[in-house]
């Protein structure tokens, strides 16, 4: 019987660094999933990642230095190229024909949209890309990069991006106002995502809505979870669109690492370009509620455990779960039977 490839959360590929960050024979270190990465630039300046260890006696590779896009370790000097092949040993001297086809661990590092993705693992039976981030690069778009970190899962942080109900209390006035307002949304999971259509919405989106709403026509808002770590929040409002993705990055069991882009059009260069602090300032604002929320969560959790019991708008949280969940057992979350709910609560 043919053995079948598990999956794996180090199948797919999470952002280590921003592009800025990892500049020419420089040396960086960083954690994801609890595995120790050292990354730097090779000959042609393209990334290179490698297990953080020296394969000769376990030092960090990320103590060394880069010289003409060559790493070498700083406990007995052997070097690496890009590619992770061993081609010097120092003690050898002129005898170079005992390095042999020795190598570091290396991992796939792509260079995207101005970060630097990781995939620590390559299943051929999880063809995968790092995920591009809506409009970004446009001219005619505007995108506000922010950074933060959470002590608290990847699958806790993701949830919250898109959890509705939670914006009333922890969000109030900033981003929308408790107005026992009837929502009604269709929740669709499908090929390894889940996507939730909210229907009817024209208002409530706090002191914002003067600006990008003042005519209360009908909006669009869709959000989407792409497993195991991505959210994407569309907003279109009459002419103007609005988008929050995040990537969270798992460093380990309770330490995510969060990139959001703020994406926006509001109806001219120009407008765009002055927006440019405020999106800025009203994104960090929201951000910084929901740290303090998902970090007193994680306190809890690790105290008490991960017992949730749900109320009716948490199907969003079930079925993005039930593709989590189907990754943590090995399995496809592609492969997990397409269900659709449509759902009411209020808030």
């Amino acid at each position: 019987m043919e053995n079948k490839i598990q999956h794996s959360f180090k199948d797919y590929w999470y952002i280590a660094c921003e592009s800025k960050d990892l500049r020419t024979e420089q040396v960086i270190s960083r954690k994801i999933l609890d595995e120790w990465i050292v990354l730097f630039r090779d000959e042609a300046g393209k990334p290179s990642a490698f297990q953080d260890r020296c394969i000769h006696r376990n030092s960090q590779l990320s103590k060394g230095w880069v010289k003409d896009g060559k790493l070498q370790c700083s406990y007995h000097g052997w070097v690496f190229q890009g590619d992770g092949k061993l081609v010097n040993i120092p003690s050898e001297g002129k005898n170079q024909n005992k390095v042999g086809n020795r190598c570091a661990i290396n991992y796939e590092a792509v260079e995207q949209e101005g970060f630097i993705f990781v995939r620590l693992q390559n299943n051929p039976e999880n063809k995968t890309s790092p995920f591009k981030s809506p409009h970004f690069g446009n001219p005619n778009y505007q995108t506000v990069r922010l950074f933060n970190k959470f002590n608290n899962s990847v699958i806790n942080c993701a949830e919250n991006y898109i959890d509705v109900p939670h914006t009333v209390f922890v969000h109030d006035k900033i981003f929308r106002d408790a107005l026992d307002e009837e929502i009604n949304c269709i929740v669709h999971r499908k090929e390894g995502m889940v996507e939730i259509e909210y229907l009817g919405e024209s208002d409530n989106l706090g002191w914002f809505s003067w600006f990008l709403n003042p005519r209360k026509v009908p909006i669009i808002h869709v959000d989407s979870y792409y497993a195991p770590n991505i959210t994407s929040v569309k907003y279109i409002i009459d002419k103007k669109e609005f988008w929050i993705t995040s990537q969270s990055i798992p460093i380990s069991e309770y330490e995510t690492w969060v990139w959001t882009d703020l994406t926006y059009n509001f109806g001219g260069k120009l407008l765009n370009f002055l927006a440019r602090p405020i999106v800025g300032y009203q994104g960090q604002s929201v951000i910084d509620q929901d740290i303090v929320v998902l970090d007193n969560q994680s306190e809890v959790i690790q105290k008490y455990g991960e017992n949730f019991s749900n109320a009716t708008a948490d199907v969003v949280h079930v079925l993005i779960e039930s593709l989590y969940n189907a990754i943590k057992e090995g399995k496809d979350p592609k492969a997990i039977p397409e269900k659709r709910v449509e759902v009411k609560f209020w808030i």
